[in-house]
């Protein structure tokens, strides 16, 4: 049983006719209908620094929880700021770098921050509560993908390597750049192309890794998926920094929960810790039917140049993913 199933076997299902997403499907947020055809869309998501600066924390914690509202579909309407931080420090100045940074992206987003909760803890941690609104028939969820769909990841894997690799100062320059650029970029883009496409399957690539969010959302959907390594795009120095032993202890434990359900063929070991590879602030993972995605690709390589084709949804054993 992975940890999130753990976790959640503790919930106690009520009957709601407004809960139109719980967490019984692990979607990327909670769907509650409004009525006249309206739904709340709500999230959270708060982790310690994977990064030194902390406006780039800031950012990146801020990108990352409203990348749950842009995967249902939805526009965000607001934030609430969640905030864990040493009270003996308040004076250095590190919160103040660490909100001006949620509070750039935040902007960025076009939404408010209405306030939210701290509290004194000797490790920091921020995040958001993000709420959101969407047109009922208009959410996108993990469980509408069908045989036969496209694919399309808009963002490279390998952050939670490269984090890794920071903490051990073993990251340059160059990939931490590349990294933080990634993970402060907010999928708004990606979520409007997709909403442009009509697209109804998608999820956004996160602490499971793109294995671990494709898996379950191919379990949901009832079907599985064909994925072409070469094709999946990575962040620069992940090779190298896997070769030096910078991998994260979730992406061993994502492969662990996997290994019944993915057939890796010839795929190396680098290969496999990559798509396993917990992500931050990952990019959107969209289910597109085939008629429709060059137009989709040509939309989103406006701001998403990344975007790329990596594998097929297909007929088969729900939940099970080949790796080509």
């Amino acid at each position: 049983m992975s940890e999130l199933a753990q976790v959640l076997r503790h919930l106690i299902p009520i009957e709601s006719t407004e809960a139109l997403v719980d967490a019984s499907t692990g979607d990327d947020a909670a769907v509650y209908s409004l009525g006249d055809g309206r739904a709340l869309v709500v999230t959270l998501d708060f982790f310690t620094p994977l990064v030194d600066d902390p406006y780039d924390f800031g950012r990146i914690a801020a990108a990352n929880a409203l990348s749950d509202i842009y995967a249902m579909g939805a526009r965000p309407l607001f934030a609430l700021n969640l905030l864990a931080f040493p009270r003996d420090l308040l004076e250095e100045g590190i919160v103040d770098e660490i909100i001006r940074g949620g509070s750039d992206i935040a902007r960025e987003a076009e939404i408010p921050i209405m306030g939210g909760h701290s509290i004194d803890d000797p490790e920091p941690k921020y995040g958001m509560v993000a709420v959101g609104d969407a047109r009922e028939e208009a959410v996108v969820t993990n469980a509408k993908a069908r045989a036969g769909d496209v694919l399309v990841l808009t963002k490279a894997l390998g952050t939670g390597i490269v984090a890794t690799a920071i903490k051990a100062k073993a990251a340059t320059r160059d990939e931490v750049v590349t990294a933080v650029t990634s993970m402060t970029t907010l999928n708004r883009y990606a979520a409007e192309a997709m909403a442009r496409a009509g697209v109804v399957a998608a999820t956004d690539v996160s602490g499971y890794g793109l294995l671990g969010h494709l898996a379950n959302m191919l379990m949901q959907s009832g079907v599985a998926a064909e994925i072409d390594a070469a094709a999946v795009p990575v962040l620069p120095g992940v090779s190298r920094l896997i070769a030096e032993g910078h991998v994260p202890g979730g992406t061993r434990r994502n492969l662990d929960d996997l290994i019944d359900r993915i057939d890796f063929g010839s795929c190396n070991e680098a290969v496999r810790l990559t798509l396993a590879d917990p992500q931050t602030s990952g990019g959107m993972l969209i289910a597109v039917p085939e008629d429709r995605v060059q137009d989709m690709l040509d939309d989103l390589r406006k701001e998403a140049p990344i975007a790329t084709v990596i594998g097929r949804v297909t007929a088969g054993a729900p939940g099970t993913i080949k790796v080509l």
